[in-house]
């Protein structure tokens, strides 16, 4: 099945260059230079994936991140000439699913997408779903419920959430964690997990000074605190 991406980038060259080499490539392109026109293809179009620029006119590449992941999970990956590792943690910490540092091959940045779309595409193997507590954890769909409302989730946030309720009670590292919702780019950067799991308990806790599903086990990590 035919993959699309949106690409944001305010440099029409090289907008338009990405954009022919990943037709080549096999993928459906569409491509923006600016922020609000990206928001609006995003809601049109659902793309697979975005590569985003961090810097663009008008709303940033971090703002439209932000807006795409209250309702979007996508791929996301974004592209700047900042190399700072707090600056990779914001995007990280905002929903991004990776970060390429200009300037990048074009086959480094086909390599990226192709990873992230692993990632973040459903299986297509028929699984039942889990159920925990009120929460009904569906692998085929990437979807999560409770009483029949969904949930929102990005794919970090479910990918987290299944390794943790697959296996009740066990105790997982933040470093787990990360290599199951992850790639190997990411080991760096255990300490965005504590950030994805706060979002996440959010969304699930219903009372957060008593964590019923995703619980700290200080010193070591966190466990799914709900048997069955």
């Amino acid at each position: 099945m035919e993959m699309t991406l949106l690409l944001v980038e305010d440099e029409v060259a090289m907008l338009e260059t990405m954009k022919l080499y990943l037709e080549g490539e096999g993928f459906r392109v569409l491509a923006v230079n600016n922020g609000q026109d990206a928001l609006e293809c995003a809601r049109k179009e659902q793309p697979d994936l975005v590569v985003l620029d961090w810097m663009l006119p008008g709303k940033s590449g971090i703002e439209v991140c932000k807006e795409l992941r209250q309702s979007s999970a996508c791929g996301i990956i974004m592209v700047t000439a900042k190399s700072e590792e707090t600056d990779k943690i914001i995007g990280l910490e905002l929903g991004a699913d990776d970060y390429i540092t200009k300037p990048f091959s074009l086959r480094e940045l086909t390599s990226r997408i192709r990873s992230v779309l692993r990632r973040t595409a459903p299986i297509q193997a028929e699984a039942p779903p889990l159920q925990r507590g009120d929460l009904l954890i569906s692998e085929t769909k990437c979807q999560v419920t409770r009483n029949g409302e969904l949930i929102p989730l990005t794919p970090t946030e479910f990918k987290i959430l299944l390794t943790l309720a697959n296996r009740p009670g066990v105790v997982f590292s933040r470093l787990q964690l990360m290599k199951a919702a992850m790639d190997d780019d990411f080991m760096n950067y255990e300490r965005t997990l504590d950030s994805h799991v706060s979002k996440l308990r959010k969304k699930l806790e219903p009372d957060p000074d008593h964590m019923k599903y995703i619980q700290t086990v200080y010193g070591f990590g966190y466990r799914f605190g709900e048997s069955r």
